[in-house]
C-alpha cells in the first residue's frame, strides 16, 4: 500500500515539504540581489509599522480624540478600507514613475501621514468627531492611504523585475513571509515602549522605523542596484534548463484576433457581475472575512478591556498572534490538503474559521483565547489559498483580471461595513471604564459568531448548484 504513495503523501515527505516551504524564503533571502535586499527589508519594517499602529488605532482615537467606539472604529475602518480602493486607482502610478520612485515617494507620503497622525493630539486641544484634531489626524491617515496605494504595488512589481521566472514565485512568497512575521513584531516591540513612553510614544517609534524604511530604499535599491538585479534575473531565466528556455523562447500561437464588436459581446457576456454563482461566492465570504476586521476592530479594546494582567498589559502581543501562526501553519496545511477539492476547502476552511469565535462567546480567558487564534488561524489557512485559486478557475478564457479584481472587492465592502457596527458593540458590551465582571462580551462574541458561521453554511447549502455551475474538476 505505501508503495502507491508519493512523496509528498508519506508522513516524512509531507514534513520535509512544510519544513522547505518555511524555511525556504529565509535561504532565499540571502542569496537575492541587493535591490531585492532592498524591497524585502523595507516591506518587513512596513509589516511591523502597518499592523503595529492599526493594533492602537482605534484606542488612539478613543483616548487622544475622546471619539466613542462606534465613531473611532469608523475613522478606522475609513483607513483600511481607503487603503483598499486607493491600490486600485494608484496601482497605475507604478507602471509610469518606476518602481525605486514609487517607492520613495509613497513611503514619503506615508511618513508624512504617521507624523500628523502622531502631532494632532498635541496640534490642537479639540476633541470630538468634528474636531481639529480628528480633521488633522484624517489628513494624517489620507497621506498613509495615498501612500500604501503605490507601495504594495510597487513591491510586487519589483519583486517581477528582480527575480527570474524560475524563482519569481519564490520571491512573492518571500514578501509574504516577511508581512506576517511583521506583523508579529508589534507583540513584542509594543507593550515595552508604551508602558514607559504612551501611546504617542510608539507612534513616534514607528515613525523613526518609516524614516529607517526610506533609507533603506534610498540606500539599497540604487539605479546601479536595479539594473545588476535585472541583469542577473535575465542571466538566470537564461541557464534555466534547455526545455524550459526552448519553452519560453518558442514563440505563442495565438487563434486570429476577433474583431472589436465579437470582443465586446463576449466581454459583456462573460462580465463577472452578471455570473450569479460567481457573485454568491465573494459575497457569501464577508461574514466570515468579518473576523479579520475584528483584529483590529474589536480585539485590541478587548484584550485591554475584558482582561487584567498578563493579557490587559501586553495586549499587543495577543492580538498579533494570527500573522506569526499564518507564517507558519500556510505552508504546512497546504502541504497537507494539496490534493483536496478546492470548494471542499473553502467550506472547511470557512467553518473551522468562524467555530472558535463561539469559544469567546464562553467568557474572557486566556485559554479561549489563544484556542481562539489558533483555531481561527488553520481555517483561514485552509481557505484564505483558494480563494484565488477558485476565481481563477471559473474564469472564462482571457477575462482572469477581472475577474481576480472584482473577486477582491468583497473585502473591500467588509472593512467598511464591520467597522460601520463593532464600536456599537464595543460600546454595550465591552465598554471602557466598566470592570470585566460587568460587560457582556459572551454575547458580543456569539453575535459575531452567528454572523461569520453564515459563509459556511452558505457555501454548503448551495454546493451542488456551484460546483454543477462551474464544472470544477474533483481530485
Amino acid at each position: 500500500m505505501s508503495d502507491n504513495l508519493t512523496d509528498t503523501q508519506k508522513p516524512k515527505g509531507v514534513i520535509q515539504q512544510t519544513i522547505t516551504e518555511v524555511t525556504q524564503p529565509f535561504k532565499d533571502l540571502f542569496k537575492a540581489s541587493r535591490a531585492l535586499w532592498g524591497v524585502n527589508v523595507s516591506y518587513l519594517l512596513e509589516g511591523l509599522i502597518y499592523f503595529g499602529m492599526l493594533t492602537l488605532l482605534t484606542l488612539y482615537f478613543n483616548d487622544y480624540v475622546k471619539l466613542n467606539d462606534i465613531n473611532a472604529g469608523q475613522m478606522v475602518g475609513f483607513l483600511t478600507a481607503g487603503i483598499t480602493f486607493s491600490m486600485l486607482l494608484l496601482g497605475a502610478a507604478v507602471d509610469i514613475v518606476g518602481v525605486r520612485m514609487s517607492m520613495i515617494v509613497s513611503v514619503l507620503f506615508m511618513l508624512a501621514g504617521r507624523v500628523l497622525l502622531t502631532l494632532a493630539p498635541s496640534l490642537s486641544s479639540s476633541t470630538g468627531f468634528y474636531s481639529t484634531t480628528n480633521l488633522l489626524a484624517v489628513c494624517g491617515m489620507l497621506g498613509i492611504i495615498i501612500g500604501y496605494g503605490m507601495y504594495q504595488p510597487a513591491c510586487y512589481a519589483a519583486v517581477k523585475e528582480f527575480t527570474s521566472e524560475k524563482n519569481s514565485a519564490m520571491g512573492y512568497a518571500m514578501l509574504y513571509a516577511l508581512m506576517n512575521l511583521g506583523g508579529f513584531l508589534p507583540g513584542l516591540i509594543s507593550p515595552p515602549i508604551r508602558r514607559s513612553f504612551g501611546m504617542i510614544g510608539v507612534f513616534w517609534a514607528y515613525n523613526i522605523l518609516t524614516f529607517v524604511g526610506l533609507l533603506v530604499i534610498v540606500i539599497l535599491i540604487t539605479k546601479k542596484a536595479m539594473a545588476a538585479a535585472k541583469k542577473q534575473a535575465e542571466l538566470d531565466t537564461a541557464n534555466e534548463t534547455p526545455k524550459l528556455h526552448q519553452i519560453a523562447a518558442e514563440p505563442e500561437v495565438t487563434a486570429e484576433p476577433e474583431t472589436l464588436k465579437e470582443k465586446f459581446k463576449y466581454y459583456f457576456k462573460n462580465f463577472p457581475l452578471r455570473d450569479k454563482r460567481f457573485l454568491f461566492f465573494i459575497f457569501i465570504l464577508i461574514p466570515v472575512q468579518t473576523l479579520f476586521a475584528h483584529n483590529w476592530l474589536t480585539l485590541p479594546a478587548y484584550c485591554k478591556r475584558a482582561f487584567t494582567g498578563l493579557v490587559s498589559d501586553n495586549f499587543e502581543l495577543f492580538v498579533n498572534i494570527n500573522p506569526i501562526l499564518i507564517f507558519i501553519l500556510t505552508p504546512m496545511i497546504a502541504a497537507l490538503t494539496i490534493k483536496k477539492d478546492t470548494y471542499r476547502m473553502m467550506i472547511l476552511g470557512t467553518l473551522v474559521m468562524a467555530s472558535p469565535t463561539f469559544l469567546l462567546a464562553m467568557g474572557p480567558s486566556i485559554y479561549t483565547l489563544f484556542a481562539f487564534s489558533i483555531i481561527m488561524t488553520i481555517g483561514e489557512a485552509m481557505w484564505q489559498p483558494r480563494f484565488l485559486q477558485w476565481v481563477a478557475e471559473i474564469a472564462p478564457k482571457g477575462m482572469t483580471g477581472i475577474y481576480m479584481g472584482i473577486g477582491q472587492f468583497p473585502w473591500f465592502l467588509t472593512k467598511v461595513v464591520t467597522s460601520l457596527y463593532s464600536g456599537w458593540f464595543l460600546m454595550h458590551y465591552c465598554p471602557e471604564g466598566v470592570t470585566p465582571d460587568k460587560m457582556n462580551t459572551q454575547f458580543m462574541w456569539m453575535i459575531y459568531g452567528f454572523i461569520a458561521i453564515i459563509s459556511p453554511i452558505g457555501l454548503f447549502l448551495a454546493r451542488k448548484w456551484m460546483i454543477k455551475g462551474f464544472k470544477v474538476k474533483a481530485n
